[in-house]
């Protein structure tokens, strides 16, 4: 079968109607009109027709138009795709706070899986696994080229079965094998707990539907159990973002007024402003945030809008730099699409889309011994020390609330 001019064009357009729904009659209309790329079609028509004609083995015509989407939209960003009605699930699932797997936030990065953070207490915690490792092969079988669902699907499984991991390490020459234990992860958002009289620390693991709720909740208990806050130590490191609003919130708890964060598309729906309301949760206190390079998405919200309002000092490390938003869209199919359709803004303009936040005061996320004493903050948690250090120094400097 040949096709010419634009009959392949129209061909093309007929083939992507066919994946796109309402959109097919006017992909076909743009195609005849000149407004689509006619070679490129061309290209498409005659590559699927190979496949037919000559591959090895009989392919299904919705199984290549399906391949054809995934390609399509894997290669805009790590973080758009395609996701079948299972799919769909898995990503509700980890909103709600419970799933089953290792515990590990994963993206794409050359054509690897990419750690984006593990998350607490989890089996991806407890192997020592950190942000920016790439896994490389599960349990034997190359992930290089591999659809990321296909990866997570891997990795996960019946709580209580071991998967092993290929992980390279940019400080290694060479691959180590990891081998965790799955299990059904149950994330606490938030933990608390009082440092020293006076000055509280607030761990927020992932941003979940009920984090900023929960939150509130956390303060007013360390308030009342302080009798008012003189400090608080906001800990966001290894978190790997999750609800946009949840985000919003926790920003909100600390700010009484001004722009949180912006969104900003190409569509008039992709454009939004979320605003602080009146009301600092914990009362102007000294506030320190602790980020490391695997703090991620809504946990660079919360430092770029705290950074941006001179509300927090942060410490640590640059962040992650994963900026951008991700709108589900259902397909006529009962499919759905996860596209990336705008990038977050810090209420100074900043994009943080492959930036980041830079740190006010940088500070490497090294382990101290202190001879003699290896229960002290300094040797469990040397960034957590520092961080106490600085609180105190704020606490003296800051004027009467």
């Amino acid at each position: 079968m040949r096709f010419s001019g634009s009959l392949y064009a129209l061909t093309a357009a007929v083939l992507l109607g066919l994946a796109l729904g309402n959109a097919q009659w006017v992909v076909a209309r743009q195609a005849t009109e000149g407004d689509l790329p006619l070679e490129a079609l061309r290209s498409f028509t005659e590559v699927y027709e190979r496949i037919q004609s000559d591959y090895v083995e009989s392919v299904d015509d919705e199984a290549l138009i399906r391949n054809a989407i995934r390609g399509m939209l894997e290669n805009l960003d790590p973080h758009s795709a395609y996701l079948d009605a299972e799919a769909y699930q898995e990503l509700q699932e980890g909103t709600r706070g419970e799933f089953g797997g290792l515990g590990i936030e994963v993206g794409t990065r050359d054509g690897f899986v990419e750690v984006i953070a593990p998350i607490d207490g989890t089996p991806a915690d407890a192997a020592g696994m950190r942000p920016g490792d790439l896994i490389i092969r599960i349990d034997g079988e190359s992930v290089k080229g591999m659809e990321l669902r296909q990866a997570v699907r891997l990795m996960r499984g019946e709580p209580g079965s071991a998967v092993t991991l290929s992980v390279m390490r940019e400080s290694a020459d060479q691959p180590r094998e990891v081998t965790m234990e799955r299990a059904i992860i149950r994330v606490e958002s938030v933990r608390t707990e009082m440092l020293e009289p006076g000055l509280g620390y607030v761990r927020i693991s992932q941003f979940q539907s009920g984090t900023g709720d929960d939150l509130l909740r956390a303060l007013e208990r360390l308030n009342r159990n302080a009798d008012g806050l003189d400090g608080l130590v906001l800990d966001l490191r290894n978190n790997p973002g999750g609800v946009l609003q949840a985000a919003v919130e926790v920003a909100d708890a600390f700010l009484s007024r001004g722009e949180i964060v912006s969104t900003r598309g190409r569509v008039a729906r992709a454009e939004s402003r979320f605003i602080a309301t009146p009301n600092d949760a914990i009362s102007g206190a000294p506030l320190v945030v602790l980020v490391n390079a695997g703090s991620a998405s809504a946990s660079e919200i919360v430092a770029g809008a705290l950074q941006d309002h001179r509300r927090a000092v942060i410490l640590g490390e640059s962040t992650f730099g994963k900026g951008s938003v991700q709108s589900v869209l259902p397909l006529r199919d009962g499919h759905a699409v996860k596209l990336t359709t705008a990038r977050y803004f810090t209420p100074d303009g900043r994009s943080i889309q492959a930036e980041g936040i830079v740190p006010d005061v940088t500070l490497a996320n090294v382990v101290v011994r202190d001879e003699g004493d290896d229960e002290s903050l300094s040797a469990r948690d040397y960034p957590l020390a520092e961080a106490v250090n600085l609180l105190k120094g704020l606490r003296v400097l800051a004027p009467d609330r």
